[in-house]
């Protein structure tokens, strides 16, 4: 998905990590096997923190680590195995959220005025959560003081660009090969979230993002083992879900939201027993997601034949 920076488009560049190799800043997996017309995306498990970045803020590693969406890309590592192109980013989300708007970003944490263009008056933006975020997940400032423009501005060049380049890209081969694709992007929430709380949130932007066959069978599968599922509150579905669901051009976009509390020790932030039963859960549930993308696409060419 192409940004419109400002000033102007910049090259794609790989990211620095923390032991200063270069590090790309995302990671494809292709499919093993037959394709399946499904691209699945982990945009929140990057986990690469640059030094210079840790410089910058006032918090240390493990407050900041409390805005991954810890081990999300290895509860989707076998998407391949299942013939689905898997892309995980390698950069955290508190760095560059790949999950807002290029350029949507907060004036008050800048030392310079923001250019024009600049997207400055979201909802995500007033909560500190925009593209470079200005809050980490616990609510609290993350930089010593303002950062310059050219900071976020590398940021977006280095790690936004091309992780939407690679992602967009992903679809439109799935696309050319298959005639429509379906993107699974996941995400992990907080397992403390109230009594009858769901096991897993599917977000599909209340059913513009994708087939309601689509959701309806993620539904279904997830219930099938006995979870508690809801649709779209709290979380519809963010930027990726919204600007690549177009159920019309063939591309659905689905959101998945599993809680923590299924397969980590949230205070350690460690795999917890339950890991290896939700990573066959979340496997088993992207499979059943492939079958219903191919009845799709064969109810489509039945509809168009003469």
């Amino acid at each position: 998905m192409a940004a419109s920076p400002p000033p102007d488009r910049v090259a794609s560049a790989p990211l620095h990590g923390r032991d200063d190799t270069r590090l790309a800043p995302f990671m494809v997996t292709a499919p093993r096997g037959d394709p399946v017309p499904v691209v699945v995306a982990s945009p929140h498990s990057g986990r690469a923190y640059p030094q210079a970045f840790l410089t910058l803020s006032r918090l240390d590693l493990a407050t900041l680590r409390r805005s991954e969406d810890f081990h999300v890309d290895d509860l989707v590592a076998r998407a391949p195995d299942l013939g689905a192109s898997l892309i995980c980013a390698t950069f955290p989300r508190i760095y560059c959220d790949p999950n807002r708007e290029a350029w949507e970003l907060d004036p008050t944490m800048f030392s310079e005025r923001l250019p024009d263009g600049c997207n400055t008056a979201t909802a995500r933006v007033r909560a500190g959560l925009g593209t470079i975020p200005r809050l980490s997940a616990t609510g609290v400032p993350i930089y010593r003081g303002r950062i310059p423009f050219a900071e976020g501005r590398e940021r977006i060049r280095t790690c936004w660009v091309p992780y939407h380049d690679a992602l967009s890209a992903l679809i439109d081969r799935v696309v050319a090969v298959h005639g429509a694709c379906l993107l699974v992007d996941c995400h992990s929430m907080p397992g403390q979230m109230g009594r009858d709380a769901p096991d897993f949130i599917l977000g599909d932007a209340w059913g513009t993002s994708c087939a309601p066959a689509i959701t309806t069978a993620a539904e279904a599968a997830l219930r099938a083992h006995g979870f508690r599922t809801c649709r779209n509150t709290p979380y519809a579905g963010g930027y990726v879900t919204r600007t690549y669901g177009r159920p019309r051009n063939g591309v659905h976009a689905l959101q998945i939201e599993v809680s923590r509390a299924l397969y980590m020790d949230e205070a350690r932030l460690e795999k917890g027993d339950g890991f290896a039963a939700i990573r066959a859960v979340l496997t088993s549930l992207l499979h059943d997601l492939a079958g219903a993308t191919k009845a799709l696409i064969r109810d489509r060419a039945t509809a168009l034949s003469p």
